[in-house]
């Protein structure tokens, strides 16, 4: 296994795992994600994996998200006093769906590396 490709693995390891410890709290952990989305699409980018576009884009997504999150966070929240309906969380969708999005491209690339290696 070159150098190169060793080192990609392990930032789509890094990123899998950081995406995974910021789900426990995903307010707070958010930015975490965000992290460890990027280094992982960073890794399959670095690795020449075939889904490296996926998990740039789940970062894309989460970036969105969480960007939404934060702005809605600063402007009061949702729901209460604040006079906005809960129907306001559809807005943070992005956040969620590139995590997903963002866990699968990491497993699948993996299992790329391990095909390439083997």
């Amino acid at each position: 296994m070159k150098i190169s490709i060793r080192w990609s693995r392990i930032l789509v390891i890094a990123g899998l795992i950081l995406m995974v410890i910021g789900a426990m709290d995903p307010l707070e952990g958010s930015v975490v994600i965000l992290a460890g989305s990027l280094v992982a699409a960073l890794g399959a980018f670095f690795g020449k994996i075939r889904r490296w576009k996926l998990l740039v884009g789940a970062f894309v997504l989460i970036a969105v998200g969480v960007g939404v999150m934060f702005a809605m966070s600063a402007r009061g929240g949702i729901g209460g006093s604040t006079g906005r309906s809960m129907g306001w969380l559809l807005i943070i969708l992005p956040y969620p769906a590139g995590w997903i999005m963002g866990l699968t491209g990491a497993i699948l690339s993996l299992k790329e590396f391990s095909k390439a290696r083997g």
